[in-house]
């Protein structure tokens, strides 16, 4: 069974930056993946962004490239997410997401076996 733990979010003005954690315990995650989606009020839950553990691809939602930023530590097992000139648009709850087997499959939710509590990022214009 894998844990998943986020942290890092709040209220941040527009323009600001926030960067979201999501430490992971239970398992390795050697032939999976780890990624973040979201979910605004009165919207569906969408992929924002993921990363292959073993090397370090990364995928992005297109309303995000070039402002968010995902990394990882593997000796952490911890996935960030750096958010930076954020927008009104990207207030929702984000939810960190993994599997531990491979799959060529990133943009699912379905895809992801484990998912975190979520955490609220609130940016005010």
């Amino acid at each position: 069974q894998v844990q998943l733990v986020e942290s890092g979010g709040g209220l941040v003005q527009a323009g600001g930056s926030l960067r979201l954690s999501c430490a992971a315990s239970g398992r390795t995650f050697s032939s999976g993946a780890m990624g973040w989606f979201r979910q605004a009020p009165g919207k569906e839950r969408e992929f924002v962004t993921a990363i292959i553990w073993s090397g370090g691809m990364t995928y992005y939602a297109d309303s995000v490239k070039g402002r968010f930023t995902i990394s990882r530590d593997r000796a952490k097992n911890t996935v960030y997410l750096q958010m930076n000139s954020l927008k009104p648009e990207d207030t929702a709850v984000y939810y960190c997401a993994a599997r531990t087997r491979y799959s060529t499959d990133i943009y699912r939710q379905g895809s992801y076996d484990y998912w975190g509590q979520g955490t609220q990022v609130t940016v005010s214009s």
